[in-house]
């Protein structure tokens, strides 16, 4: 039988050179570090290098066309193994990825081959992704953040202290008037900002516009009763980029400085979101819904550390 398997072509990924102890890292290659659960019986050597043949350039078996490229320089190298301390069947897998693995600027991309199919692997019993080194000659292909914490300061006006904000609540079945009702009052009260929760969008009880019309009505309004800058994030997520745009486009015209999205929207959404707030001046919050269905858990999923860079990347201010 093993005979067999191994004229099929199955051979071993350590075998197959996604397992390298002696590989010296390029300052271009992007490094992520798995936490690698295997298998009961899988040696974690071949599990690590599994995740980096799954998460690069192997399928299930070898096929004949990896001869028309250069696969030495394409696989994924796991170059590093270690026990995760006070566990028993847990290791840390430190893999290289070469930088033309990868299109530039595109999240959506990277996370294809990183988190794309590899957690479905049948030799590991659990994945998880805790962090990552991505190479200044790769972040530079990405728009980041357009403003930051400095310009949000300087908009408000308000220095020297941590900002003070809070979300509406409840977040669900006010209606628009009484929805501007809470953020006045919570602006006059001493807020620096209110702001809508994740999944505050166009519901039959309050409308999107009707929202916007009162929040900055309620913004307006408290700048003139407090004679300080205040501000209120409008969520402008929606069923399609066309509809996001539609509201986003509104909120400018009503005068606010910030839009708020959620996660959940995807990478390439979120990407083309923020490169429209960098284009109009527009500072760009997003709300981390949906993070910790692949966050929460300690041994597979992925660290939420990943995630925040990850956004930093797609031009996201904060979250």
């Amino acid at each position: 039988i093993k005979n067999e398997r191994y004229e099929s072509g199955v051979i071993p990924y350590a075998k197959m050179g996604y397992w390298d102890p002696n590989y010296v890292i390029k300052d271009t290659d992007i490094l992520a570090l798995f936490r690698v659960s295997p298998q009961p019986g899988v040696d974690p050597v071949e599990a690590s290098a599994a995740v980096a043949g799954e998460s690069s350039t192997a399928t299930w078996t070898v096929v004949w066309t990896d001869l028309l490229t250069a696969c030495d320089l394409y696989r994924a190298k796991a170059y590093k193994v270690d026990a995760v301390p006070n566990t028993s069947d847990q290791y840390f897998a430190y893999i290289a990825y070469d930088i033309d693995l990868f299109e530039e600027g595109s999240i959506a991309n990277l996370t294809a081959s990183i988190i794309g199919n590899v957690f479905g692997f049948k030799a590991v019993k659990a994945l998880r992704l805790e962090d990552m080194r991505i190479p200044v000659a790769y972040l530079k292909t990405f728009q980041g953040p357009a403003t930051g914490i400095v310009v949000e300061r300087e908009r408000m006006d308000k220095f020297g202290r941590p900002f003070l904000g809070a979300t509406v609540k409840p977040k669900l079945g006010l209606s628009g008037k009484n929805y501007g009702r809470v953020v006045y009052e919570g602006l006059k009260g001493g807020l620096d900002f209110l702001k809508d929760d994740e999944n505050i969008n166009s519901q039959p009880f309050m409308r999107w516009k009707e929202r916007f019309l009162y929040s900055m009505e309620a913004v307006n309004r408290s700048i003139a009763a407090t004679g300080e800058v205040k501000g209120h994030y409008m969520n402008v997520t929606a069923a399609t980029m066309e509809d996001m745009y539609e509201r986003a486009e509104f909120a400018k015209q009503l005068g606010t400085v910030i839009i708020m999205i959620d996660l959940v929207i995807g990478y390439t959404a979120i990407q083309t979101m923020a490169i429209w707030s960098r284009k109009n001046d527009m500072i760009l919050h997003l709300h981390r819904a949906g993070n910790s269905t692949y966050s929460r858990q300690k041994i597979h999923g992925m660290n939420f550390r990943v995630i925040c860079k990850w956004m930093r990347m797609a031009g996201v201010d904060h979250i």
